[in-house]
């Protein structure tokens, strides 16, 4: 039997790009940002080299040079000045990221704006929803907390809707409660807002690769943990029940995040639904590409071999199944794909 000769299929580079079945694209990309108050700040975030916390006028400047790129879709994540219990700020109708989606709206054409609806970066004690305490037991030294499911959904749809009336195409509620899809569905459509997206954070674990972004938004619970909400990374059928439970409910796109540990959930999520899928490349996973990154004493082999990780890893959990990836890598990504 002759040699069965599959080398020719990748003989050299004219070949190979005829042959590419995953092509990453600019378009397939959405751009994270953080958003804080005040004028003409541009704060450096140390474990995020290349990524910052921007007024809204450093923001827009920003978003000029993004668009230049060709990338088409932001998410924004507001930086409360002032936090408490309940994380009122996060839907006040002059809130940060209220007022960031009015100044985009008017001077952007053409940007798809997703927000993320959530309460840590809000609340004093750093959890995504209404905490309440438990009774307390007889001769208890602490006090126990719960998290409020029901009264969280109350407060998700209050944000969703704030920042709908703001004028953003999309809300992602990442609070992993029970209902938040249908809850949000529900006041959006009320309120006659049956037009605008909801991107949600369906699959979303409780991973140890969320620390830098923890500490960009002071979010870090003051008790306990996520564990109860967010979840277990041992487990993968139940992220399928969760999506389908997101899909059912309303959800136009559905997310599993983080993206790198989680590619065979991306990988059954696309095999079994027919919606699109988006991916988190999140804080850690940037944050670890950029400390590796910076071996090399040479720039511009510093440079190359960034980009070819970079680019390495975002094929692979597009060919995983994502239609979108979420990632702070986009502007470098961009500029790569562009040349």
């Amino acid at each position: 039997m002759p040699i069965i000769r599959l080398r020719r299929l990748r003989k050299n580079n004219s070949v190979r790009e005829l042959l590419v079945q995953t092509r990453l694209s600019i378009k397939d990309l959405i751009l994270p940002y953080f958003i804080i108050e005040g004028r003409n700040k541009k704060q450096d975030i140390k474990s995020m080299p290349g990524v910052f916390r921007f007024t809204i006028d450093n923001l827009l400047k920003d978003l000029e040079e993004a668009k230049k790129l060709g990338i088409n879709a932001i998410l924004l994540f507001g930086i409360a000045q002032r936090k408490d219990f309940l994380g009122k700020e996060a839907y006040l109708e002059n809130g940060i990221v209220q007022k960031a989606i009015r100044a985009i709206k008017k001077q952007i054409k053409d940007l798809v704006v997703i927000t993320d609806v959530c309460l840590c970066g809000y609340t004093t004690h750093g959890h995504c929803g209404i905490v309440t305490p438990q009774k307390r037991k007889i001769f208890a030294k602490t006090q126990n907390f719960i998290l409020d499911n029901d009264k969280t959904l109350e407060i998700l749809s209050k944000i969703a809707l704030s920042h709908t009336e703001a004028g953003c195409d999309f809300v992602a509620p990442s609070a992993m409660m029970d209902g938040q899809v249908k809850a949000i569905r529900q006041a959006l459509d009320k309120n006659g807002f049956q037009n605008t997206g909801i991107l949600a954070y369906s699959a979303k674990y409780a991973s140890n690769f969320y620390g830098p972004f923890r500490e960009v938004l002071d979010s870090r619970p003051q008790f306990s943990d996520r564990k109860s909400y967010q979840m277990d990374c041992r487990n993968s059928d139940e992220a399928l029940r969760e999506i389908e439970q997101d899909i059912q409910e309303g959800a136009d796109i559905v997310m599993v995040k983080p993206a790198l540990a989680y590619l065979d959930i991306i990988y059954r999520a696309k095999q079994k639904f027919n919606i699109p899928l988006a991916a988190y490349n999140v804080s850690a996973e940037f944050a670890m590409v950029k400390a590796y990154c910076k071996k090399p004493e040479n720039r511009e082999q510093r440079t190359e071999i960034e980009k070819n990780l970079v680019l390495e890893i975002l094929t692979g959990i597009k060919r995983a199944g994502a239609d979108l990836i979420i990632t702070y890598h986009a502007k470098e990504v961009a500029k790569w794909l562009r040349h």
